[in-house]
């Protein structure tokens, strides 16, 4: 769920899960991982920064991208 709603939003924001990462200070390919396993918080307030929204944004059912 978490990496689907990720996904969706680097679509959104022409961006790709690889440049999150980057940009985000994770290794490659963590993101991915987070459908088997739970990210922890702090990667998850760093990938929400990096996306421009709220980690509530990554947990809930709808997207809600700053600016829409």
């Amino acid at each position: 769920m978490i990496y689907s709603k990720i996904k969706e939003i680097c679509k959104e924001k022409g961006m790709s899960i690889t440049q999150i990462e980057k940009n985000a200070g994770l290794s490659n390919g963590a993101i991915s991982k987070w459908n088997n396993a739970s990210p922890t918080v702090d990667n998850l307030q760093s990938v929400a920064k990096v996306l421009g929204c709220k980690v509530d944004d990554l947990l809930n059912e709808e997207v809600a991208v700053e600016g829409r």
